[in-house]
């Protein structure tokens, strides 16, 4: 059975994970101050993206996102594993982004990137925090534009 304080530190984990896809899906990247540690290390190469530091990442991200005209990130199943105050997570995540060629609307394509955030957590005097990041890909699939939008 879990403690009060497992349940607490589950939903602090799942809070990030939903801070991390809001600051990214809104282009709002100093958000991600506060979702990671100072030192940690993200790796997006399994998508296309760099392996690097927050800092790195975000200047990546910051260049990268604006050129899709819409994209959004859905998490699923999230396994966390608790030990102390480091934890474990691999989380689902559902990535589709618009692709930018052609005029209209309904010419472009969306490409469907499914996908698991594998992730390190520690706690600190400030909370959780992500202290590792790393994408395995499950799939990445270009849908075709539809005459219908």
């Amino acid at each position: 059975m879990l403690s009060l304080g497992d349940i607490s530190d589950r939903l602090e984990i799942q809070d990030l994970l939903i801070e991390y896809s809001h600051a990214v899906d809104t282009g709002q990247w100093p958000l991600l101050d506060a979702v990671f540690t100072k030192d940690a290390v993200l790796d997006y190469t399994a998508t296309g993206g760099p392996r690097g530091t927050l800092p790195e990442i975000k200047e990546f991200l910051a260049a990268v996102m604006p050129r899709f005209p819409g994209y959004q990130h859905l998490l699923g199943n999230c396994a966390i594993r608790l030990d102390g105050d480091r934890a474990t997570g691999r989380t689902m995540c559902l990535n589709p982004l618009v692709l930018p060629e052609g005029g209209k609307a309904a010419e472009r394509g969306v490409l469907l990137c499914g996908f698991w955030y594998v992730d390190g957590f520690a706690r600190d005097g400030g909370g959780w925090r992500i202290v590792s990041r790393r994408q395995e890909t499950s799939y990445m699939y270009r849908a075709p534009g539809s005459a219908q939008a």
